[in-house]
């Protein structure tokens, strides 16, 4: 074995047990948001399912949060947007939970525009961008 192959495999071996607790990009995005009650909290997150076609675009979409934490009234904030993309979108973020927000301690409905950026799925750094 070459000198380059044993830095490669060593190196492997070495990070081997940090992709065992890497968090995936969905749950990084959850706990982005954890403490806060001021606004609708996401509990759990579903990545839509998109063509390739789409990489590079970006999408608005309109949604309330309604005081039991789920997302009502879904429609799109992006004028001219490709129907197939905000299906998809729409049907990802209805099952979608939330932590409600809370005012004077009681769950409230809130207004969530979410822009999200469509990413090439076989870029796990990004592959769940939203902004």
């Amino acid at each position: 074995m070459n000198t380059k192959s044993k830095i490669v495999l060593s190196l492997g071996l070495l990070l081997a047990p940090l992709a065992l607790v890497a968090k995936s990009p969905e749950s990084a995005y959850v706990e982005s948001y954890h403490g806060r009650s001021d606004i609708p909290v996401p509990v759990s997150v579903v990545t839509p399912e998109v063509d390739a076609r789409f990489a590079g675009q970006k999408v608005e979409l309109e949604f309330v949060v309604d005081p039991t934490g789920k997302p009502t009234l879904l429609a799109s904030a992006t004028p001219g947007a490709d129907a197939e993309l905000m299906a998809a979108v729409v049907s990802a973020v209805e099952k979608w939970k939330f932590a409600p927000a809370l005012a004077d301690g009681k769950p409230v409905a809130r207004k969530v525009v979410l822009p999200v950026k469509i990413v090439d799925r076989f870029d796990n750094a990004t592959r769940f961008a939203l902004n």
